[in-house]
């Protein structure tokens, strides 16, 4: 059964090649988000996480707000290759952004003052918990998907446009689509290196 599970894991690659063929139902990508959240463990039970699924012109109006955050930090002269990457993000069709809700954070620290250093650590292992398994699904789902971060350049433009409450700290963003091409080899690390036994 293990063995199972880690194939399914061992098949979440960052796929950077992706179309906007509609290859998986958008309720059925909604309901793995909706699902993950419900599922995925939490310090404390928090539940801090919190998505928005962006579809078709969402989609793509995420990508050019992102696009244009950029060309005012990136030189003119060099901007070519960044524009060329935001577009590929868009050339999918869809995108996750992740966000984490401080109000809860904060909440947790007043009420467990001794730990109130380590709510913020928490809620984001949480989030990568979240984004890990929402990833995992969407690729045995047969998607193409990469995690990004360019929250900080976007998030008062993206907390306007799509009525994210201010409280929510956005962290990352998943866009999707048909691969259109498979990954890239990866090197490993020497894993009797990274993991002792005794």
């Amino acid at each position: 059964m293990s063995n199972m599970f880690f194939n399914i894991i061992k098949g979440r690659r960052s796929i950077y090649a992706i179309g906007k063929e509609k290859i998986v139902h958008n309720d059925k990508i909604v309901n793995i988000v909706k699902e993950a959240h419900k599922y995925v463990p939490a310090a404390f039970n928090a539940q801090t996480s919190r998505a928005v699924v962006l579809f078709d012109q969402n989609h793509e109006k995420f990508w050019d707000i992102t696009k244009e955050a950029l060309r005012k930090v990136v030189p003119e002269d060099s901007f070519a290759p960044t524009e060329e990457k935001i577009d590929s993000f868009k050339a999918g069709y869809g995108t996750v952004l992740y966000f984490e809700d401080l109000n809860v954070v904060k909440a947790l620290q007043e009420k467990f003052p001794l730990y109130k250093d380590n709510f913020p650590i928490w809620s984001q292992q949480g989030a990568g918990m979240v984004q890990f398994v929402i990833w995992t699904a969407l690729e045995e789902e047969g998607l193409g998907v990469t995690l990004q971060h360019y929250s900080e350049l976007v998030e008062q433009q993206v907390k306007q446009q799509w009525n994210v409450p201010d409280n929510y700290k956005f962290v990352a963003q998943m866009p999707f689509g048909k691969p259109l091409a498979p990954a890239g080899d990866k090197d490993f690390p020497d894993l009797d290196e990274l993991v002792k036994s005794y």
